[in-house]
């Protein structure tokens, strides 16, 4: 039977390959045996509750084998059908070129981009080494992760593992597809890391399979690593594309095999394409069998407390009152203090910064999450920025807890491709940055951010927020705990003035009337974050020369985009031609507020060392400036 089974998975994934004419037939031939032992024999986890809180997890980082994870799925009772493996990378399928986490069921996450998954697994596997120290009977589980040598070869990869090594994550096992062959030919050519001294030296514990093809000891391995203190890594010696005519060499990693191939290796299952038999998926049975009865047994010890919890909503209005007006604090201090008071009150909050958390005044409750104090929801990343939001991105995918992290805004350019994750999984991953202008000052350009704001907003999906003061930072967190979706919280180093009125904000709508709200004025000035306070005081010094400008505060042109065309017009009437956007980065997203006959004060360069007062002054950011480039309109 376990013969026809995997025979049957490989077929049926090179079958789904020849029938789009695109996709990895290397890793769906030579890593089948790794899929078809976990789902077979340890993997526990239920094609009825596919999104069960308490199941195993798999995370497949190596997602261009995502044809043998959907024929895999297909035996193993998910909701994937021959059809949906027949129309394999097509429009509209439930079977995409890599693995969508909302898109295709039994699928835990979304992966591709190498080195990914790993990282997702290490988040994965803290949310339940949390989770399990506060509710043990409801939260104990393993989750697994299939990488191959090009997962390993990214900085990521490395950043996220050396962390689940320090924390010891015993219930993290990580199965290497060892076939010593990437893309480009032998990995012999750029890589020759030790693997085994590697693993030990960050704390893993290492296991070695010689023979990938041998069902039994890949158990006996996995079984092994069960039974470790710390991270398992399994290394599995395979061969890629095992059984085709190109077998061992780059040329099978993304080529679709001859179809006379696939016809071939179709021959000893019988002539039908694209055919299950009912014994192959019987192979399936018995974890299934021992998957229901563990949920069962789970779902008679679920408590009240443990669903209480899960029923978590954050919210901003029960923690913290509005912030004093005239009060001045940088936006970065004011955005710690709403935090703080939310994590005292929600348990299902955990987060941390890439080591700077003093700066950005970020940090979670109940001590250091460690080996020794699970339950500590402040995760000390230390300076892996990539791997810290990629590792969010795992937590918010087990459930249960609402995760954040924190940087510095310029260094979010190294976190760009996991937040291009959340959003694309439309995860509730609260990003915070701080020093977020070149008010920075001293630290010179390295560290003052022009670009990422137009970088950040550019992402579908991703809701980005620049408030003005310390209450727009209140309605911030309001918003962003509120929401199925990442945000970005970007946030001020320097001191700012709490000056508008709680009552008075709408950030929800992302743009709001601040001055002038009568029809009968001459122009706009449109701002966000610090230089809200600064288009204020020059439409006033306007105001006392005859001009009426109305001022708009504009902390997320993502969630004004989304508005009516009718409150757009009602903030933004098409009828008055003289605007100016005002902000301190390259402004690209203001340009379409502004119209042929407006103007954008932003950079269009990098910033210098100099005092933060002294160079915003010395780049156009003052009162007197902006009073000018406003006359200058037609």
């Amino acid at each position: 039977m376990n013969d026809i089974a995997l025979e049957t998975l490989k077929v049926l994934a090179v079958e789904a390959i020849d029938e789009a004419q695109s996709g990895h037939p290397g890793i769906a031939l030579g890593a089948a045996s790794i899929v078809y032992t976990l789902y077979t024999r340890h993997l526990v986890a239920t094609p009825m509750r596919s999104h069960w809180i308490n199941r195993d997890r798999f995370v497949l980082s190596a997602g261009h084998g995502s044809a043998l994870l959907y024929a895999n799925l297909h035996l193993a009772g998910y909701k994937i059908s021959i059809d949906d493996l027949k129309s394999f990378r097509q429009l509209g399928s439930v079977t995409p070129g890599h693995p969508e986490v909302d898109v295709t069921d039994g699928v835990d996450a979304s992966s591709g981009p190498l080195g990914q998954g790993i990282a997702q697994s290490v988040g994965l596997a803290m949310a339940e080494a949390h989770l399990h120290a506060k509710f043990p009977c409801q939260i104990n589980h393993y989750t697994y992760c299939l990488c191959g040598d090009g997962d390993l070869q990214e900085g990521i990869a490395n950043e996220a593992m050396s962390l689940a090594g320090h924390l010891q994550l015993n219930k993290l096992i990580i199965l290497y597809d060892s076939n010593d062959i990437q893309l480009d030919g032998p990995i012999a050519n750029a890589y020759s890391d030790d693997i085994e001294q590697k693993a030990l030296a960050i704390h893993w514990a290492y296991e070695k399979v010689e023979d990938g093809t041998n069902v039994d000891a890949i158990s006996e391995a996995i079984n092994r690593a069960k039974n470790h203190n710390r991270p398992t890594f399994i290394e599995i010696k395979t061969i890629i594309g095992l059984g085709a005519s190109n077998q061992g060499t780059s040329s099978v990693h993304g080529s679709p095999l001859k179809h006379e191939e696939v016809l071939e290796m179709r021959s000893s299952l019988g002539s039908v394409r694209f055919n299950a038999s009912k014994e192959a998926k019987d192979a399936y049975l018995l974890q299934k069998k021992i998957s229901d009865q563990q949920y069962n047994q789970w779902a008679s010890q679920i408590t009240s407390e443990f669903v209480e919890f899960l029923g978590q909503i954050p919210t901003v209005d029960l923690v913290i009152p509005p912030f004093e007006m005239g009060s001045k604090m940088a936006t970065r201090v004011s955005s710690g203090k709403v935090l703080q008071a939310l994590s005292k009150r929600y348990t299902n909050l955990i987060g941390g910064s890439a080591d700077l958390s003093a700066s950005t005044h970020i940090a979670g409750a109940d001590g250091i999450f460690s080996p020794d104090n699970r339950l500590g929801r402040n995760i000390k990343f230390g300076v892996r920025e990539h791997a810290m939001a990629a590792i969010a991105n795992g937590i918010a995918l087990h459930g249960g807890l609402v995760p954040f992290v924190s940087g510095f805004f310029v260094f979010s350019d190294y976190m760009k491709p996991a937040i291009r994750l959340s959003a694309l999984m439309k995860l509730p991953v609260l990003y915070i940055f701080t020093h977020d202008s070149i008010a920075v000052g001293e630290d010179g350009p390295t560290h003052q951010p022009i670009e990422q704001l137009t970088m950040l907003r550019s992402i579908p999906g991703l809701d980005v927020i620049r408030p003005a003061d310390a209450n727009e930072v209140r309605a911030s967190y309001a918003f962003a705990l509120a929401s199925h979706t990442p945000v970005v919280i970007v946030l001020t180093r320097q001191e700012l003035t709490t000056f508008i009125p709680i009552e008075d904000i709408d950030l929800n709508k992302g743009a709001y009337i601040l001055t002038h709200d009568e029809e009968d004025i001459e122009g706009i000035l449109i701002a966000s974050g610090s230089e809200v306070a600064l288009a204020v005081a020059a439409s006033d010094v306007l105001l006392s020369m005859g001009h009426t400008v109305r001022v708009v505060s504009l902390p997320s042109s993502t969630l004004f985009s989304k508005q009516s065309t009718a409150y757009q017009e009602k903030i933004l009437p098409l009828h008055i031609k003289k605007r100016l956007a005002i902000e301190m980065s390259d402004g690209a997203h203001l340009w379409r507020y502004v119209g042929l006959d407006g103007d954008v004060v932003g950079l269009s360069t990098f910033g210098k060392s100099a005092k933060g007062n002294i160079l915003t002054a010395e780049m156009g950011f003052t009162v007197e400036a902006l009073v000018k480039r406003y006359l200058l309109l037609r």
